[in-house]
């Protein structure tokens, strides 16, 4: 018996099971550790995609418009559905993804979402919070935080994971299409501003006098850099009836440096002016002109096309306001009209607008119809009431880009040009140079004497010549008055071939239709 004894206190065989049962615990702590953290990385990713997709859904409604925080935070709200429930979850318990609804000031913020005006990615930064929809430009998104009940984990004593949160942080890449590549220094800009986003709103009618140079001051306007640079790029750009580098940015555009005056002769392929021949516009594109070309100026029958004595020329009696408010009575009104500009823009060449840029939108009507059709006012108004785009305004509220219209859709009202004085020149409304690019219904090309401008804040962003990543206020669309030339000299001038004369439409939109021909493509995009 004392043998057996001794025998089996001497035998090693099973001694593994012990370390195997105690080894058990470990292991199934391990394991329920990694099925816990597998669940708690689900629930990370649900959380930060269902982030990601409501500031791009916020993002999407900054476009600059005065309830931008509003629609952007109702989107982000009202995007999420997503109410994943892990089988230890109690039912009773919300665990539905979504961003609180924000109350009261929504550019303001509510701690899940915040707007801001910009973001440096560099520094990875916020700029100023935003004040309004005009100026929310980035949002950041925060989700509702969720907590995850582990199933294996509370084996090492935890029970839950806390909340966990994901934000995303997106903004909205916008471009202008169909549009030639012109910016404009804010005419309203106080040299001693530094707010890139001050505001320029002009009155629907309002003439301005931009004048091509260094754009470093209040009205100077220059060029936009594209994929087509240079003086022969930025022609192409101007003169094509579609423009070969297709979209700018929104904003954060690059700009032109260079005076390049002599792209302005592209600018005057639209008014039916070819100054130098075939070569006015660059090779491998159409340089139409409006259908409609109305302008101050006169050909002789079977001349050339440029400008000059023998060519476009201004007539032996030109426009010319006598005074900054005085309209003609009709005892000196001159051979031919264009559009004329506002007043205190025609009577001398600085004029007496706002700062020598910014007219008040008084122009004179009734000389016009006068010269060129002969109506006296009252016949004007009347005969303009029944036709296919009427002048139903009051007269005092007609701009010259009404009347634009009207001529268009009314050709047999429009005179035929008859010759003036003894020389036998004409005055044409219709293209003679070249076939006119008329705008189809829908349109598929832009209206050849309306373009977009970006207006930027020179000062504040201390803009001269070369620059990136400069932010534009907004976009003008503008109707262009008349062709650049010099008109008159010495003390009787009243244009440079450096003036570019427009009358403001509206802002630039996105509908595409014949009052807002670009086309503008938001893009958003997540920025972290």
């Amino acid at each position: 018996m004392l043998k057996c004894a001794s025998r089996l206190l001497s035998d090693c065989g099973g001694a593994v099971a012990p370390t195997v049962a105690l080894s058990l615990i470990g292991l199934i702590a391990a394991g329920g550790i990694a099925f816990d953290y597998a669940r708690l990385a689900t629930m990370d990713t649900e959380l930060q995609s269902a982030a990601d997709q409501a500031a791009l859904a916020a993002a999407t409604q900054l476009d600059g418009e005065t309830d931008a925080c509003t629609r952007a935070a109702a989107a982000a709200a009202g995007l999420l559905t997503n109410n994943t429930l892990f089988a230890n979850e109690p039912t009773s318990t919300s665990v539905a993804v979504t961003v609180p609804a924000s109350s009261g000031d929504e550019c303001a913020g509510n701690g899940f979402i915040e707007f801001y005006q910009s973001y440096d990615q560099a520094a990875d930064t916020f700029g100023p919070l935003a004040t309004a929809g005009t100026n929310a430009r980035v949002v950041l998104v925060r989700v509702a935080p969720r907590e995850a009940f582990y199933a294996l984990t509370p084996v090492v004593a935890a029970v839950s994971s806390g909340d966990v949160q994901a934000e995303a942080i997106a903004s909205l890449g916008s471009a202008i299409c169909k549009t030639p590549p012109v910016m404009m220094c804010n005419p309203a800009e106080p040299e001693s501003n530094t707010d890139p986003n001050f505001a320029f709103n002009p009155n629907e009618g309002e003439g301005l006098r931009l004048v091509i140079g260094s754009p470093d001051a209040p009205g100077n306007f220059g060029f936009l850099r594209t994929e087509e640079s240079g003086a022969k790029g930025v022609a192409k750009m101007l003169g094509y009836d579609n423009p070969p580098s297709g979209c700018i940015a929104v904003s954060g555009v690059d700009t032109e440096p260079g005076n390049m005056i002599s792209v302005r002769a592209a600018f005057n392929t639209r008014f039916d002016i070819s100054e130098n021949g075939e070569t006015t516009c660059p090779d491998g594109g159409v340089c139409s002109p409006s259908e409609n070309s109305r302008k101050d100026l006169v050909r002789a029958s079977g001349d050339g096309c440029a400008l000059g004595n023998s060519d476009w020329r201004e007539a032996d009696n030109p426009y010319r306001a006598p005074d900054a408010t005085t309209p003609l009575d009709g005892t000196s009104d001159p051979d031919i009209m264009g559009y004329p500009r506002d007043m205190c823009h025609a009577w001398s060449l600085l004029g007496s607008c706002s700062g020598g840029i910014i007219g008040d939108g008084v122009w004179d009507i009734d000389a016009y119809f006068r010269v060129n059709y002969t109506w006296t006012p009252s016949q004007w108004f009347e005969n303009t009431k029944t036709n296919t785009i009427p002048l139903a305004a009051t007269p005092a509220e007609v701009t010259r880009y009404d009347v634009y219209l009207w001529e268009m859709a009314n050709p047999g009202q429009v005179p035929v040009p008859q010759p003036i004085g003894a020389t036998g020149v004409n005055g044409y409304a219709r293209p003679v140079c070249r076939a006119p690019g008329i705008i189809p219904n829908p349109p598929t090309t832009p209206d050849r004497r309306r373009i977009s401008v970006a207006v930027v804040n020179c000062h504040a962003q201390d803009l001269k010549g070369a620059a990136t990543n400069v932010i534009v206020v907004d976009w003008l669309d503008v109707f262009l008055v008349e062709p650049a030339l010099a008109r008159g000299n010495g003390p009787s001038q009243r244009s440079t071939n450096g003036d570019i004369y427009v009358e403001v439409i509206e802002k630039a939109g996105s509908s595409g239709t014949a009052t807002n021909q670009i086309t503008r493509r938001d893009v958003p995009y997540l920025i972290r």
